[in-house]
């Protein structure tokens, strides 16, 4: 019988790969600085040259970059799913709205379901900071201020649900989903008791995953999309009414014989 040699992988190489991991997960996330060299040396338990080749192995392939005035980020727009221009395009044009919301109704359910089940006690109380983030702008009504804190929370959700690809699709859309976010609270504010009905259909969802319920917390995603999604499809609704109704009133009067 023959045997082949076991090659020791390289400790930068080792390095490399629990960085690369550490960005997938979201344990470092897009536009953080990394500790410094000799801290993060240290975390690691090896040589400062070892570390030193793993960043710049890195750094090759896009993943960090070092800014004016010392540092090393990780790449800041390392989750652009889209490009900022199809983003724009998309952003200015209400018809696509509707599409996003199915799409977040597909990727935040499933999210919710996976976060009820693996989230740890660290993403809990990640999502209770963000649940009340986003109460407190909300009793402040700032549109913008509750879309960011709304984009967060859904954000922590598919943190918390430790699938990397749920979690770097969602946040490669995460500027687009504030804008829509905007859009759409601008929309349902119009109607009566909606901020209420908006944040119990939250606390419902938080309240699912916290204690567990898979299929409970699939169900309260869907149904919050579902609420939104109405509502906007009730405005155009209304508003292709409201144009009719001016058509007519500026119709030009008939000739008279």
């Amino acid at each position: 019988m023959s045997y082949h040699n076991v090659r020791q992988p390289r400790l930068a190489d080792v390095i490399t790969e629990r960085l690369e991991a550490m960005i997938l997960e979201g344990s470092l996330k897009p536009g953080q600085r990394l500790p410094p060299e000799r801290k993060l040396a240290e975390h690691f338990g090896v040589s400062r040259p070892s570390l030193r080749e793993a960043i710049q192995k890195l750094s090759a392939r896009g993943l960090l970059t070092s800014r004016q005035g010392g540092g090393t980020y990780v790449t800041n727009d390392l989750n652009s799913g889209y490009s900022d221009p199809l983003l724009d395009m998309l952003a200015r044009h209400q018809e696509f709205h509707l599409d996003l919301l199915e799409f977040r109704d597909a990727m935040e359910g499933i999210s919710a379901y996976y976060a009820a089940l693996r989230s740890t006690p660290a993403d809990r109380a990640m999502l209770i900071k963000r649940f009340e983030e986003l109460e407190a702008c909300f009793i402040g009504r700032d549109p913008e201020l509750e879309a960011k804190a709304d984009a967060a929370f859904h954000l922590a959700i598919a943190e918390a649900a430790h699938n990397v690809l749920l979690l770097h699709t969602i946040r490669g859309i995460f500027h687009l989903l504030e804008k829509s976010i905007v859009a759409n609270l601008a929309h349902l504010f119009a109607k009566p008791q909606s901020r209420s009905i908006l944040m119990t259909q939250h606390r419902a969802l938080l309240d699912a995953i916290l204690e567990g319920r898979a299929e409970d917390a699939r169900a309260r995603a869907h149904e919050h999309l579902v609420y939104v999604e109405e509502g906007l499809l009730e405005l155009e609704r209304t508003e292709t009414r409201a144009q009719r109704a001016l058509r007519r009133a500026q119709a030009l009067p008939e000739n008279q014989a």
